[in-house]
Parts: C-alpha cells; sequence; structure tokens
C-alpha cells in the first residue's frame, strides 16, 4: 500500500537562492524496523530553524503558496557548500498515529507515537521505531517530547558527568528553560536562571524559581555574581550565542569563584564552563577575557551528549519524559498552522524571530 500527501523541502543552491517548497510525495511501505506515522503535529524548534531559514533574508522573500524564495548571505552560502542543489526534508520530532509498520515494529501499528523523523513537515513520515515512544498525551503536548525535554535532562546529566553542582541558564523563560527550573526543582539542583524581562522573571518565580535575573537590569552583573557565589553553579548552558553573554557569565564565574581567595595572576584555580546550544544571535561571541585561565567555552549538541551517555542514562532520560509528559515536560505554543500556512510571510516573521515563548506548531492538513 502507499500513502501520499505533501512534504516540505529546504534547498540552496550555489548562487544563494533558498527555496522552501511544498512537494507531492507518495510514501511506501517501511522496511524492517520502520514505522510509517501520519503527522498530527510537529514543532518549529530554532534548529529547525537553522536548517529550514539560516540566515536567510525572509523580510524581502518571494512568498507564493506553498513555496517561498529568499536570498542567502554570500558567507552564509559559502559555508554551506555541502548542501547545495540538495532539496533537504525538515521537522526534526513529531507525534502522530502508526499507520503502516516494518518488520519487528508491529507492535506500534495503529499507536500514537511520539517521534524524531528528521522529515515531520509532511503529512507522512518515516521513523526509526526504537526511537518512537508510544504516548497517551495529545499529539501537541507529545510533539515536543523529544528535543526540548531531553536537553534539558541532559544538561543536569551533562552537569552530573563533569563533577559540577551547579547551572547558570541563559533565555530561560523558553519552553526548555522552564522545563529545566522544574527538574532542577524535583532533583535539588541549585539554578540560576538569566532573562530578558520582567515578566519572564514573574513567569520563573510562579514557578519556584530562586535565582531569575533580567540581565536589561542595571545590576545585572554584581547580582549574577551574588548568585553564582551562592549557588556555586560553575557549569552554563547558553543559547544565544552571538555577543557577550557568555563572556559575561564566565567573568561573573570567576568573581563569585575568587571571592576570599589569595590573589593569583592566572585567576582562580576552580573550573568554569559555558556551552553554547543555540545561535538565536548568529554574530560573533565576543568574550572579553577578565576570567583568569582556568575556563572552557564549548559547544552542546543533544545527539553527541546521548551517545557519549550511554543507553543506560539516555533509556532513563527517555522513561521521564515519558511519566511527566504533561507536567515536568508539558509545552505551550503561541499559535498552530498548517503546512501551507507556515509558508506565509505573516507566519515566518513571527516564528523566525524565535522570541521566547512564542514557539509554533505545525499541524499538517489532511
Amino acid at each position: 500500500m502507499t500513502y501520499t500527501g505533501k512534504q516540505l523541502t529546504t534547498q540552496l543552491d550555489a548562487d544563494g537562492t533558498l527555496t522552501l517548497q511544498l512537494n507531492d510525495k507518495t510514501w511506501d511501505e517501511p522496511k524492517a524496523g520502520q514505522v510509517l506515522v501520519k503527522v498530527e503535529a510537529s514543532p518549529i524548534n530554532p534548529s529547525d530553524l537553522g536548517l529550514l531559514l539560516a540566515s536567510a533574508d525572509t523580510e524581502n522573500a518571494q512568498y507564493s503558496p506553498g513555496k517561498i524564495i529568499a536570498k542567502m548571505p554570500d558567507n552564509a552560502t559559502r559555508a554551506m557548500k555541502a548542501r547545495h542543489g540538495m532539496a533537504m526534508p525538515a521537522g526534526n520530532e513529531a507525534a502522530g498515529t502508526v499507520v503502516a509498520a516494518g518488520a519487528g515494529a508491529e507492535a506500534l501499528l495503529g499507536k500514537r507515537v511520539a517521534c524524531v523523523p528528521g522529515s515531520a513537515y509532511a503529512n507522512y513520515a518515516y521513523a526509526d521505531a526504537a526511537m518512537c515512544m508510544p504516548v497517551e498525551a495529545s499529539a501537541a503536548q507529545a510533539a515536543s517530547s523529544f528535543v526540548n525535554p531531553m536537553t534539558a535532562l541532559g544538561f543536569v546529566e551533562t552537569m552530573k558527568l563533569e563533577g559540577f553542582t551547579g547551572i547558570v541558564h541563559a533565555a530561560a523563560a523558553s519552553n526548555l528553560g522552564q522545563m529545566l527550573v522544574k527538574i532542577c526543582l524535583e532533583d535539588g539542583v541549585p539554578l540560576v536562571n538569566i532573562v530578558r524581562s520582567e515578566e519572564q522573571v514573574k513567569l520563573l518565580k510562579d514557578l519556584g524559581a530562586t535565582h531569575v535575573l533580567n540581565m536589561t537590569d542595571a545590576d545585572f552583573m554584581p547580582r549574577l555574581i551574588d548568585a553564582i557565589a551562592e549557588t556555586k553553579a560553575m557549569l552554563g548552558f547558553d543559547p544565544i550565542g552571538g555577543g557577550t553573554l557568555a563572556g559575561q557569565i564566565l567573568t561573573a564565574m570567576e568573581a563569585a569563584a575568587s571571592r576570599g581567595a589569595a590573589f593569583s595572576r592566572y585567576g582562580s584555580s576552580e573550573a568554569k564552563k559555558v556551552y553554547i546550544y543555540g545561535a538565536l544571535d548568529i554574530g560573533p561571541t565576543i568574550l572579553n577575557r577578565a576570567f583568569g585561565l582556568t575556563w572552557d567555552l564549548a559547544g552542546w549538541l543533544l545527539t553527541p551528549f546521548m551517545a557519549k551517555a550511554g543507553m543506560e542514562v539516555v533509556g532513563r532520560m527517555r522513561a521521564r519524559v515519558a511519566k511527566d509528559l504533561t507536567t515536568t515536560f508539558a509545552s505551550y505554543y503561541k499559535a498552530e498552522v498548517s503546512l501551507e500556512g507556515m509558508l506565509t510571510k505573516a507566519a515566518v516573521s513571527e516564528y523566525n524571530a524565535r522570541r521566547t515563548g512564542e514557539k509554533y506548531l505545525v499541524v499538517p492538513a489532511d
């Protein structure tokens, strides 16, 4: 049996033309160990936007039904040479009903599952059966059961693996940030949250967060130093990437670690580390080095972390997500759009702004 519908692809050509369009597609029966999922919901995460739109000029793009043609900056076009001319599917995660199952995956037939197909912006998607999680929750809740929940849990597991005892998290009012607040409260992990507005301060404090700092306040840095000194949080996670925030966090960590210590021209010997795990700001990462020599700045990505952590840790994380999907790991969306609707200028201008707490959910039309 075959299944027909639409699938979104994104293609970057050597001349810098980026084309997003819906294409007619036919799905055959899945292979052994695979399932075919009728997609009911799929979130637009920042990690999806990196493939979908990257740094394209969406404001001056050409919009037509089911299609966007935009221009990419020359430097970005050159950096992405490996994908030139390739019509690539997108959509990391989704929830939907299994309509066909390959050999060994028959037990999932007819069940709603959360999955990570990498091609979820479509009416159907193939998924690895071993990575599918049967769920009782709504498709909207189940759709975001992988990237954000597993990333938030991954931060805490990284902290444990690397011998740290507390976390500093930036852009902390996001869906992921709210999950991290709940996890840290449940697990007794000290957490310092950095946000951008008083509304976001209130949001996290209402969840029970103790340390929530508004980075736009004049006294942000001294308060950040005080919070790190109190919590001993020497591991940071920054989804912004560009700008000065990662360096500010390291500077605050150094100031907190140096309190009461004898002077050393090399700075504190206490380990300090910030992971960049996103690119909300695609500009340069700026470090004004006022934090000694015992520090690290690195990148963090969920898939390599899972490979490093091993199946026992990952299995424990997935079980926790499944158990608490509608509580600790509940997700919230600003709006729902169809496949066609996600390619309108109005929708792109909203979800590509990547504003905290304004995630979009794609609900493919039949």
